[in-house]
């Protein structure tokens, strides 16, 4: 865990959650480590900062340790119901919570709001001990004052959820959380309306304007429903179909279209509102075709006295086809499935929604 090496740490707290949380559940080694790291936190080298597998952007090894004893805290207080792991493993990490609240309280004001905020997450949770919660009055402005608003969306979560518990008022944070996702509801549908004009540019440049999300992608523990305002359900529209040989198809094709080996296919990553690879939503034809370094196979202008417009091109080499009008909407995802890996790209956009 303070190796000097930067990729030995990242793989050692990947292991955390991989051997010691897998599946929201505890074993015969999860209580004991958490002590362990409890006693690490206060070490000079859990100042060193990288990118962790299951958080965004850059923290240091204090913050991530912090989220995984939250995350460890978040499921000590769940049921062996719950299948979370046997008697005997509950009733350790149980055990373990006030000994990690004497350690982790200290953290809670630190001067890195990222150390900070996980300490309050981590301690939150910890209370949900009946022999913390006596603690609970001491802990709620700053829970209610910095978690609360936390740009990290699992932090808000926390937040709602135990100051209910302990019977605070959170309708004005429940409302704050419908409103902010109100926002980026409306905002993603004017970003993705290709004919918004003005206020679909608006729209992107508000929502690159928002702080990132921060929250893991993976976030341990298992909700409770009806505390507070539940999380609206997930889109379960259909995923696009996957390519498949049309009737006719010479082998390797899709019809006219050739299917690109793995080894010959780009890796484009999808930005939500923002673009696919190189290619940003509001960018016109020509700029496309600087940035592809290619040629279109077909095109097509549309002549304004002496300007001449590109509205529509086929890109073979990069298997982009289908953009037209004046600006890019969006990509055909069946010609993207000729040189891209299209699997990847959909579970993206899908995640998006």
């Amino acid at each position: 865990m303070l190796a000097a090496d930067p990729a030995r740490r990242v793989r050692a707290v990947e292991n955390l959650y991989r051997l010691l949380l897998n599946k929201e559940r505890v074993f015969p080694a999860t209580a004991p480590a958490a002590l362990v790291l409890a006693r690490l936190l206060d070490d000079p080298r859990t100042l060193a900062e990288d990118r962790w597998e299951r958080r965004a952007g850059r923290r240091s090894l204090r913050a991530e340790l912090l989220n995984w004893l939250a995350s460890f805290a978040d499921i000590a207080r769940l049921d062996v119901e719950d299948g979370v792991g046997t008697a005997q493993d509950l009733a350790a990490a149980r055990a373990a919570r006030p000994i990690l609240h004497d350690r982790i309280a200290d953290f809670c004001d630190a001067d890195d709001p990222a150390v900070r905020e996980a300490a309050l997450t981590a301690t939150a949770l910890l209370l949900a001990d009946p022999a913390l919660a006596s603690s609970a009055p001491r802990y709620a402005p700053a829970v209610r004052e910095i978690l609360a608003v936390s740009a990290d969306s699992y932090y808000r979560l926390i937040a709602r959820e135990r100051l209910a518990a302990w019977g605070e008022d959170v309708t004005g944070l429940v409302a704050a959380e419908e409103e902010r996702r109100a926002a980026l509801d409306q905002a993603g549908k004017l970003a993705e309306d290709p004919f918004g004009g003005q206020e679909q540019e608006q729209a992107i440049r508000w929502l690159e304007e928002q702080p990132a999300d921060t929250a893991a992608p993976e976030r341990l523990g298992r909700r409770r429903e009806g505390w507070a305002a539940p999380v609206p359900a997930a889109s379960h529209e259909p995923a696009p179909e996957l390519p498949v040989a049309a009737p006719g198809s010479e082998a390797g094709h899709r019809g006219p279209w050739r299917i690109a080996p793995a080894e010959e296919r780009a890796e484009w990553t999808f930005t939500p509102y923002v673009g696919v690879g190189p290619l940003h939503f509001g960018m016109t034809l020509e700029e496309i075709t600087r940035v592809l370094g290619e040629g279109p196979a077909v095109s097509s202008y549309s002549h304004h006295g002496e300007d001449r417009q590109l509205n529509y091109a086929d890109f073979v080499e990069s298997g982009i086809n289908r953009l037209k009008k004046h600006r890019v909407v969006a990509t055909r995802y069946e010609k993207l499935a000729v040189s891209y890996e299209a699997t990847a790209l959909v579970a993206a956009i899908n995640e998006s929604m």
